[in-house]
């Protein structure tokens, strides 16, 4: 694992803060001559520490208002059936994340629709992809932390 300096790690905030800011403000940000700030970068990226460089949308005024969380059991732990049930989250866009987890629970997805018409469509199209034992459902109805920001 890479150790990561302050500089390193101011390059990293600001560039999670705003990933549009020129070369220029970025290095003027963290103190650094513009050519050792894009050396820095390229480093990062090259690395895999920066994986991808996006813009964040709002998810509610594209008519995707409802965040649901689906908790996933299964009596089906083979190789066969998890490559199915991540082949068919991986291809349905509404699904933003899904996680293998411990306890009861075996699977929690996340995902973005515009209503619970849409849940329903997303619960009817999973369930006919792949076999489940139980699936419950719980709607976001305030988001009072949003981030993609890592702590650095």
């Amino acid at each position: 694992m890479r150790t990561f300096d302050d500089i390193d790690r101011r390059i990293l905030g600001e560039l999670q803060r705003n990933a549009d800011q020129s070369l220029d403000q970025i290095s003027e940000s963290v103190a650094l001559s513009r050519n050792a700030c894009w050396r820095r970068i390229r480093t990062l990226e090259e690395s895999g520490v920066i994986t991808a460089r996006v813009a964040l949308l709002d998810a509610a005024k594209l008519g995707l208002g409802l965040t649901v969380f689906m908790q996933i059991r299964t009596n089906a732990h083979e190789p066969g059936w998890l490559d199915a049930f991540s082949k068919a989250t991986k291809a349905m866009p509404e699904i933003q994340g899904v996680y293998r987890m411990t306890g009861d629970l075996d699977y929690l997805i996340r995902a973005r629709v515009a209503d619970m018409a849409g849940y329903d469509r997303l619960y009817q199209s999973l369930i006919r992809r792949v076999s489940l034992v139980d699936v419950s459902a719980s709607f976001v109805m305030e988001e009072i932390k949003e981030t993609t920001a890592l702590p650095l």
